[in-house]
């Protein structure tokens, strides 16, 4: 069936059930912690109040649901190059995106979505860290045509005419069982894991306060409730408590994220699909990938499993502000055979080492110093002039210094820069040891920064600067990177390749 795009048209008419979910989803988020205690003093005698003002939102979110489905339309200028998206409901939005700065289109599907029997189409640009433009919801057809035709401007007509004689199948390239999901859920992304709970609590606690803090809650009661229920669990059940959690949490994680993980070759392209609950579809070209990054800790070393992490072009300024990495697209637990392919595929040749440099023992001693000795000494510090009572866990620094200087040790012995003709090599860390590769053609700048009291040790440090995000490499021998670096600003030059 050939769809037209060239005029406006709206989304499905199940859309509106799924504007009204968003509209619904965004309230309670907003608002849930006065919700909950409006409910928990609410007087159950004047139920019929309730019910009636429950029915009434009920009705003004769903005339604002059919609202945002009826000023919602998309069309596709193929005169232009532009994909224009008209939306909004009091502010009348229009959202122009150019063809050929489309970093990816993907096909998702959430709960609801699932529910429905719709699909979203998210589009992200070269250029951003979040997507450009969403339409939520639309039948499976219509999002794989509307993909398709979105990404066809890039073949040129000789190109079309291939596609149109021949018939390329799909082929199986990975395919992620559930057993390797559970063993990646219980030996990687603890800190990722534990950031999540500490953001989780430090939510709850911060929408507890304001609710006490609005309602006038008595917090001496409060307060000794809490102390009450702490009171039943000592450190290390608390601990122990933790630890599991964190486990828990990453493998569920994994495997809703993760599950029925494939990739498949289409058209010359990678075609990813994965999710328990929220399908996710992406399509990524092998020559827009900036960043390759592969990275095994000492359980995965065990049992031979990698995880791999590609990173496409993105605004570096709004990711580092924001912390989001939404063009990045993750290959978890692959196994040697299956990274060295993924490797192949990206990269057109699997990377060697011609030379290896190490950092300067500078490195090692800033490490220490701001691992160590500060932190040490501020405890000290703090125990004998201010709070008299740390002096009692003053034997705990001990087992501190320790295990950080082990930590320090190797993450000082994995910092190395791997280097060959082809490709720039940045390993690090100590625990999940990873190598990010990239190749000398797609560098955008590199800059080198030397302090004064630097220049008679010829330390160095270098940074490159690229489509998707910086790296960097400190305490370097500025010597021994010269003729790297005059290689490097030579290929950037001289290269015609197209890797955007």
């Amino acid at each position: 069936m050939l769809y037209d795009f060239s005029k406006p048209q709206r989304q499905s008419i199940k859309g509106i059930a799924i504007m009204f979910a968003d509209t619904l989803q965004g309230l309670i988020r907003g608002f849930w912690a006065p919700l909950l205690l409006i409910i928990y003093r609410f007087d159950w005698s004047k139920m019929y109040f309730l019910i009636f003002g429950f029915l009434v939102l009920l009705i003004i979110i769903g005339v604002i649901a059919y609202l945002k489905y009826i000023n919602f339309t998309y069309f596709l200028d193929e005169v232009k190059q532009e994909f224009v998206i008209q939306k909004g409901v009091v502010t009348k939005n229009k959202i122009t995106i150019q063809l050929d700065k489309i970093q990816q289109v993907n096909i998702n599907q959430s709960v609801v979505q699932k529910f429905v029997g719709v699909f979203s189409v998210d589009i992200d640009t070269a250029g951003s860290n979040k997507k450009e433009a969403s339409i939520r919801a639309v039948d499976n057809e219509v999002a794989l045509h509307l993909k398709n035709k979105l990404l066809s401007f890039e073949k040129s007509s000789e190109e079309k005419l291939e596609e149109k004689t021949t018939f390329e199948p799909e082929k199986p390239f990975l395919k992620i069982s559930f057993i390797t999901l559970l063993k990646v859920g219980i030996t990687s992304n603890y800190g990722r894991s534990i950031a999540l709970l500490i953001g989780f609590i430090g939510s709850l606690y911060g929408g507890f306060q304001d609710v006490v803090n609005s309602f006038e809650v008595d917090e001496e009661e409060v307060n000794g409730l809490v102390d009450q229920g702490l009171s039943y669990f000592s450190l290390s059940f608390f601990l122990i408590g933790v630890l599991t959690l964190v486990l828990l949490i990453n493998l569920i994680r994994t495997v809703v994220k993760y599950y029925d993980y494939q990739m498949v070759i289409q058209r010359k392209a990678l075609a990813i699909t994965h999710g328990l609950f929220a399908k996710k579809n992406t399509l990524l070209r092998p020559s827009k990938v900036q960043i390759t990054t592969f990275s095994q800790n000492f359980f995965q070393r065990k049992l031979t499993l990698f995880d791999l992490r590609l990173k496409q072009a993105s605004s570096t300024d709004e990711a580092e502000t924001e912390g989001k990495s939404s063009n990045d697209i993750e290959v978890p637990g692959c196994n040697p055979i299956e990274k060295e392919a993924i490797l192949h595929m990206i990269l057109d040749k699997i990377p060697t080492t011609k030379e290896v440099l190490e950092p300067n023992y500078r490195y090692l001693i800033k490490a220490i110093f701001l691992g160590i000795i500060v932190p040490c000494a501020l405890f000290t510090g703090l125990g004998l002039f201010v709070f008299e009572t740390l002096q009692l866990y003053f034997p705990f620094m001990t087992a501190y210094i320790f295990l950080v200087g082990i930590v320090v040790f190797f993450q000082f012995k994995n910092y190395r820069l791997l280097l060959s003709l082809d490709f720039i090599t940045l390993k690090s860390n100590a625990w999940d040891v990873q190598h990010q590769l990239i190749e000398p053609f797609k560098i955008q700048g590199i800059t080198t920064k030397q302090y004064f009291w630097h220049k008679r040790s010829d330390v160095v440090h270098l940074t490159f600067h690229t489509a998707a995000g910086d790296l960097s490499f400190k305490f370097a021998n500025y010597s021994a990177l010269k003729p790297w670096i005059n290689y490097w600003l030579y290929e950037v030059e001289r290269s015609n390749r197209n890797w955007m």
